[in-house]
């Protein structure tokens, strides 16, 4: 698949649909804005990766925190609160999902992306947040911020 969609003020497209691995794994790839931060969220049923394509972001985990630079990875396992923060100007993330299904909650809570669209979308934190209790993911805090 390669439709890109706005999500929470950031371009998506699902890489690999849960559809193609039997439900075992999907990939997401996010483009997201410098100081772009989803709020600190909790998965119950999948666990995350985050691969860093372009950029630099810091993903918080639980307690810890881990700066990553293109190529590097880290794990959100399930049950245990995380996010992430871009740091450079944009930063281009492939993340894994396992087992699949979630990237049915993003593109279902997104806006397609048009041609020459650099703006973000408009978009309704509360019903996004309202929509993932279906997916058992729940915020668990605000989206972090630099130090």
């Amino acid at each position: 698949m390669s439709d890109q969609f706005w999500f929470l003020g950031g371009k998506a497209r699902i890489l690999i649909p849960g559809e193609a691995t039997g439900g075992a794994i999907s990939v997401v790839e996010f483009t997201d804005p410098e100081k772009h931060a989803p709020p600190i969220h909790v998965h119950d049923h999948e666990d995350e990766v985050w691969t860093v394509l372009d950029g630099e972001i810091t993903v918080f985990v639980g307690d810890e925190r881990f700066d990553l630079q293109p190529g590097e990875v880290a794990l959100g396992p399930r049950g245990v609160p995380h996010s992430y923060l871009v740091r450079s100007p944009v930063a281009r993330l492939a993340v894994s999902f396992a087992p699949a299904g979630l990237e049915t909650w993003f593109s279902g809570n997104s806006s397609p992306v048009l041609a020459g669209d650099d703006v973000p979308a408009p978009f309704d934190i509360g019903s996004i947040v309202a929509a993932a209790e279906a997916y058992q993911l729940r915020v668990a805090g605000p989206p972090p911020t630099a130090p």
